[in-house]
């Protein structure tokens, strides 16, 4: 299933758009273009980046509710009933399908980051921390994600259900601090799953990762991944 799932990736050019082009391009948008415009204490490349990694998880979630969703409604999952094929593997073929780009994307966007002039002050177990919270953080959004794809009744539904994932990271402290925001829309960023993450990835970059951001990031993970994976779960069975 993970195969199948890598084809159908590899012969779809929105796809490797979607998942590793885009996140590059804005980064150099907002490095490049409106950098200098922010006062963040310190470069900005190395403050954006954080941000920019949960944009590119996010940016490849579409394809995933698109594909589960076309499997659901064009009947090849009845095909694969009658096959030799766990159910559970139709499902977690899609998520580890995600993770893996999820990681291929990042690769290619912290790459583009160092020629930036990115430097991050993370020893080794703080690489291993960020490649931690990024898997966590790809399982548990492709969790969900497929759980909106099941959920959705057609195609066009699937892709939209998935918008306001992808607008997340906007309204988080991605590209600005929090505090820099205007009243409702800063204490959104304070509160909503993706600053915590972010800023827990912030730390661990920096050599300097706060206890309580940490704890908070691997516990929305853990907790959106818990409630994709019943919602799916649950969907699967009702729909199959």
């Amino acid at each position: 299933m993970l195969r199948r799932n890598f084809k159908h990736i590899a012969r779809n050019p929105m796809t490797v758009l979607n998942a590793v082009l885009m996140p590059v391009i804005i980064m150099l948008m907002f490095v490049y273009i409106f950098g200098d415009a922010f006062n963040v204490g310190v470069e900005y490349v190395d403050y954006v980046t954080p941000g920019l990694m949960l944009l590119a998880v996010c940016y490849g979630l579409g394809t995933v509710a698109l594909s589960v969703n076309s499997d659901m409604t064009k009947g090849i999952i009845n095909r694969f009933k009658v096959m030799d094929i766990s159910r559970g593997a139709m499902l977690t073929g899609q998520v580890v399908a995600s993770v893996l780009t999820n990681l291929i994307a990042i690769a290619a966007l912290i790459g583009v980051a160092f020629l930036l002039g990115f430097r991050p002050a993370a020893g080794l177990l703080d690489w291993l921390g960020v490649a931690g919270i990024v898997v966590l953080l790809g399982f548990g959004a492709g969790w969900l994600t497929v759980a909106l794809g099941l959920a959705a009744k057609s195609t066009q539904t699937a892709g939209m259900a998935t918008l306001p994932l992808v607008m997340l990271p906007f309204f988080s402290s991605a590209i600005v601090p929090a505090e820099m925001m205007g009243p409702g829309v800063r204490q959104f960023a304070e509160y909503q799953p993706g600053t915590p993450i972010i800023e827990a990835l912030r730390g661990l970059l920096n050599g300097a990762p706060a206890t309580s951001d940490l704890i908070t990031a691997v516990a929305w993970c853990i907790g959106i991944g818990l409630v994709g994976y019943l919602w799916a779960s649950a969907t699967f069975r009702k729909r199959a």
